[in-house]
């Protein structure tokens, strides 16, 4: 997730005050009129469901205007008792026609960045289109891709370089007119027809459907997907763009692999990202399923900010280098041996892409599991002590501001913590659970059972449970729901070779599971808010030391002797 800042696991300290004060603000914010409507399924919006986007744009690069339309083909799910529905566009763009089903001109009015569309009775069930004309001056993104805008900015050779980053609280509203709410992806897919001068190359998300020379200095390319799409992952990408391609071997059988570069990046671009894009996808269909999208292909496009997951048009700007900006998150070089934003942005396509929340409060799942993800990564190629020792590392990034799950129907995103709080309490169920093959087939089991699909934080949190045997709702509490870090309070009786433990700083009813192993030695406890003892056997006390336990699970460990 990219707005109104990204937190990543690894951000300048400058990046971290921003973030900081912008978690804070939003924590004692009162929301408006405005976040209902952006952020709620209101009346206007639920009698209807979007089944494709056609969008066709023209930006002007020196104006830093837009002129364009979007053509929303819709069900019919309910009988609009408004005769309303809403459509979100940001302003300073606006709206200046709407047409009924290709003909028919309907009437509007706007009410801040939404706009309230006037419909005539339609029979339920019915498939209707709308087409939304719209124009002006275009919001710009002032730090890429943290907040949200066009990016209008020039290549190394000067030459003229557009794109768009829109996630989160910023929204697709922010460039097209949609139904800007992350619970309806257009079913069918979506197209994006851009026209650009002709010294340029415009690329977006899917396959090229046609590239059409106007003859008048613009060409026009028309860009397709077949899947469901996110609203925000729909992007334009034009510039001085070269292509190389390749076909990789993948799970469901042949996967397209294409390249989109900047003409001066093509000899550095074939002998770098082929490798760690192949590694990539390796590590990840193991992990977690098939790539989602076989029909779109994959696709790695230069941008001009750090990285984001456009669905099978995956922004990068890491500059051809492993890590992060050339640092490693975790401080333990691990970090340093694989490209972040190839590992990060490409592991959305599963977390984030093919699994999306219905509500922006529920971010934790897109970037909780796709930061997790990394983890998966370094323990694929490096082992699994590399793993461990990455998760460990990202820990310190985690502030425990506030918790990651805001408010919901408002359009508010919780804390950056989504990303290595979320990280460290998957991996802290994964040790709890004590079996990787299971483990194995709860990510993939997630994302093909709610393959293509929007869902709620309690659905992913339901199927983990059950899938593992074990009712983790008092877990997902302590951590997605609160800022306390569960302690365990540790008093060994060596005496009588006994240990009494039990949980504090925590919710009534927090029942995580601890199993500590070392070699041959494994033991596991229930702990609860009341002391419990056991007995230790040869060697056991061993398990009890603090960094056996905290390196596994995010917990603060509290030992004394009596």
């Amino acid at each position: 997730m990219k707005t109104p800042f990204l937190f990543k696991t690894a951000v300048t300290s400058f990046a971290l005050l921003i973030l900081c004060h912008e978690v804070k603000a939003q924590h004692t914010k009162i929301y408006s009129h405005a976040d209902t409507l952006r952020g709620s399924v209101t009346p206007e919006r639920s009698w209807w469901n979007v089944q494709r986007y056609d969008i066709s744009v023209k930006p002007d690069y020196t104006a830093k205007t837009i002129e364009g339309k979007n053509i929303i083909t819709y069900l019919v799910t309910a009988n609009p008792g408004s005769k309303r529905m809403q459509i979100d566009l940001k302003a300073p763009l606006s709206i200046d026609s709407i047409l009924l089903n290709g003909s028919k001109k309907i009437n509007f009015t706007q009410d801040g960045d939404s706009w309230l569309v006037d419909v005539p009775d339609q029979k339920k069930a019915s498939i209707q289109k709308i087409e939304i004309f719209y124009h002006g001056k275009v919001h710009e993104a002032i730090r890429a891709p943290w907040d949200g805008g066009w990016i209008f900015t020039k290549d190394a050779q000067g030459r003229p370089w557009m794109t768009v980053a829109c996630q989160g609280a910023a929204g697709a509203s922010i460039w097209y007119p949609c139904k800007d709410h992350q619970s309806d992806e257009p079913d069918k897919g979506a197209s994006l027809t851009m026209t650009v001068p002709d010294s340029l190359i415009a690329v977006a998300n899917g396959r090229l459907a046609f590239k059409k020379n106007n003859g008048n200095g613009t060409t026009s390319y028309k860009w397709v997907v077949v899947n469901p799409i996110n609203n925000y992952c729909l992007i334009p990408y034009i510039g001085k763009y070269v292509n190389f391609t390749e076909v990789y071997p993948g799970a469901k059988g042949k996967l397209d692999l294409s390249y989109w570069v900047l003409d001066y990046n093509l000899q550095k671009a074939k002998s770098y990202m082929p490798a760690e894009v192949k590694y990539m996808l390796k590590s990840f269909e193991y992990w977690m399923g098939p790539y989602p999208f076989y029909e779109d292909g994959y696709k790695l496009i230069d941008a001009p900010h750090s990285g984001m997951e456009h669905q099978s048009a995956v922004a990068y700007g890491n500059k051809y280098q492993p890590g992060y900006g050339g640092r490693d998150a975790s401080g333990t070089g691990w970090g340093m041996k694989w490209d972040f934003i190839i590992v990060h942005e490409s592991g959305h396509e599963w977390f984030g892409n093919n699994i999306t929340t219905k509500d922006l409060a529920d971010m934790w799942v897109h970037e909780g599991f796709t930061n997790y993800s990394e983890t998966l990564y370094t323990e694929y190629r490096f082992g699994k002590e590399a793993g461990n020792a990455y998760n460990y590392g990202i820990r310190k990034g985690i502030r425990n501001d506030q918790p990651i799950i805001p408010a919901y129907n408002v359009n508010a995103q919780g804390s950056g913590d989504m990303y290595p709080k979320g990280a460290n309490m998957i991996h802290t169920i994964r040790h709890s659970i004590d079996n990787d093959l299971l483990f194995r087939n709860i990510i993939r089991g997630l994302n093909k059972t709610f393959y293509h699909q929007t869902v709620t934080s309690k659905e992913i949190e339901n199927y983990l449970s059950n899938q593992a045997g074990y009712d983790y709702s008092k877990v997902y509490d302590q951590y997605l729901r609160t800022t306390q870090i569960p302690e365990l309070e540790l008093r060994f009786n060596l005496a009588k070779n006994e240990v009494a433990y039990r949980w504090r700083n925590c919710i009534k009813g927090f029942n995580l599971p601890l199993v500590l192993k070392r070699k041959e030695l494994r033991v596991k406890l229930f702990p609860s808010e009341q002391f419990q003892t056991r007995t230790l056997k040869a060697g056991e006390v061993s398990l009890f030391e603090t960094a056996n336990i905290e390196k596994s699970y995010y917990v603060s460990v509290k030992a004394e002797q009596i």
